[in-house]
C-alpha cells in the first residue's frame, strides 16, 4: 500500500500544471468555435468586402457598411473578428475603431471563385450532426452495417444528394471548388510531369459536373478528355467549354491510356477500391503502352517534418471526417495492400505540400 501511494505522489500534477492542462482540454473542447466562425464569415462575406477595398484592408464600420451587419452589431462582429485573427484566417493592424483587417494567404483562398463553397461543405449540418453523436454507431449493434452518416440521417449521403437538390448542389460545388483548385496546384504546377507525357485519351471517373476534366483539358491541350459519373450527376452538369465529353456509364469505364480518380477512393471500404481500381486496370492498356491511373488522395503519414503540426493534424482530423461515410484516408502499406489485390504491379507517389498526394498506379 505505501508503495502505490508513492507511485501516486509521483504521478500527481502541481496546481500549475492542472491549470495548464484544463486550458489545453478546453481548448480542445471548443475547437469546434474556431470552425463555426470561420463558416460565419463565409457566409456574410468578410473575405470578398475585405478584397474589394484591395490591399488597404477594411475597418470594421468599413465592413458593418459593406456586409449590410446591422450597426448595433458591430462588437461582435469585433469578437467574431478577433477569434478569426488570433487563428490566422485574416490579419489584423491598429487596434479599436483604427483596427484594420487583412486578407492571409488563408482567407484569400475563400473569396469567391475560391474554396468557400469547400469548406462551407465541411460543416453541412446533417454532416456535423452525424459526427456529434458517434456513441450509437460505436456500440449499437444495429449500427454495424451502417454509415455513421446513415444511422443518424436514416440515409446515405448519396442517397440524400440524390433526393435533394439543396444537399445535391451544396455536395457538388464543394468538389467542383475543390477541383479547380486541384488541378491548377496539384497537377499542373506542382505534378505537371504526371500529365505532360500523356498522349493518349483520359476518363475522370467520379468527375462530377467535369470540373476536374475541364481544368485538365485547359490545362493540357493535347489530352481528351471525358468524364464518368451516375447519370443524374450527369443529367445536372452545366455546359463546358472544350473537348469535354460527358458519358453515362456507371459500370463500364471506356478504354483510356490514363483513369483519374481524384478524392474517390478514400470513400470506399477496401474491398470496393479493389473492385474499382480492377475495373480501371480493364481499361488501360500495357504501362509499355502508356497506361496507368492516377489517384489523388491523402498518404498519411507522408507529411514532411517541416509541414509541422497542422499537415500531421489534418490528416488525422480528415480520416475520423470521411469515417462519417464509411470512408478511410490510408497510409502507404495501406495503399498497397489495395493496389497488390487489384493486380498492380507498380505505383509511385509524388509528395505535394498538401494534404493529398499524387499516386501514379501502374498495371
Amino acid at each position: 500500500m505505501a508503495a502505490l501511494v508513492q507511485q501516486e505522489d509521483k504521478l500527481a500534477m502541481s496546481s500549475d500544471e492542472l491549470l495548464e492542462a484544463q486550458l489545453e482540454l478546453y481548448h480542445h473542447g471548443l475547437a469546434f468555435v474556431k470552425s463555426l466562425a470561420l463558416k460565419a464569415a463565409i457566409d456574410l462575406g468578410i473575405p470578398d468586402a475585405i478584397h474589394s477595398r484591395g490591399g488597404g484592408g477594411a475597418t470594421l464600420s468599413e465592413l458593418v457598411a459593406d456586409i449590410g451587419i446591422h450597426p448595433t452589431k458591430l462588437p461582435n462582429l469585433r469578437r467574431l473578428m478577433r477569434v478569426l485573427t488570433t487563428s490566422g484566417v485574416f490579419s489584423v493592424s491598429g487596434s479599436g475603431d483604427a483596427a484594420c483587417y487583412k486578407l492571409t494567404r488563408v482567407s484569400r483562398l475563400l473569396v469567391s471563385g475560391g474554396l468557400s463553397p469547400m469548406v462551407v461543405g465541411f460543416l453541412y449540418p446533417q454532416y456535423v450532426a452525424a459526427l456529434s453523436d458517434m456513441r450509437e454507431w460505436f456500440t449499437d449493434e444495429r449500427a454495424t452495417a451502417m454509415s455513421l452518416f446513415e444511422v443518424a440521417n436514416g440515409r446515405t449521403l448519396w442517397e440524400l444528394a440524390a433526393s435533394d437538390p439543396t444537399t445535391g448542389t451544396a455536395l457538388q460545388a464543394a468538389m467542383d471548388a475543390d477541383s479547380r483548385f486541384t488541378v491548377k496546384n496539384l497537377l499542373t504546377d506542382c505534378g505537371a510531369s504526371v500529365l505532360s507525357a500523356v498522349r493518349g485519351p483520359l476518363v475522370d471517373v467520379g468527375g462530377g459536373h467535369g470540373a476536374t476534366a475541364a481544368a485538365v483539358a485547359s490545362a493540357f491541350p493535347h489530352l481528351k478528355c471525358s468524364v464518368l459519373d451516375l447519370p443524374h450527376v450527369v443529367a445536372s452538369a452545366p455546359a463546358h467549354e472544350g473537348d469535354i465529353r460527358r458519358r453515362r456509364y456507371v459500370e463500364y469505364i471506356p478504354p483510356a491510356d490514363v483513369v483519374l480518380l481524384k478524392w474517390i477512393l478514400h470513400d470506399w471500404k477496401d474491398e470496393d477500391c479493389v473492385k474499382i481500381l480492377r475495373r480501371c486496370k480493364e481499361a488501360i492498356p500495357s504501362r509499355d503502352a502508356g497506361g496507368k491511373v492516377i489517384i489523388i488522395d491523402a498518404v498519411v503519414g507522408s507529411a514532411s517534418s517541416s509541414q509541422g503540426i497542422i499537415s500531421k493534424e489534418t490528416e488525422v482530423l480528415f480520416d475520423v471526417y470521411i469515417m462519417n461515410i464509411d470512408g478511410i484516408e490510408r497510409e502507404d502499406h495501406e495503399w498497397k495492400k489495395i493496389f497488390v489485390e487489384a493486380g498492380f504491379t507498380d505505383y509511385k507517389i509524388t509528395p505535394t505540400k498538401g494534404l493529398r498526394q499524387i499516386i501514379e498506379l501502374y498495371p
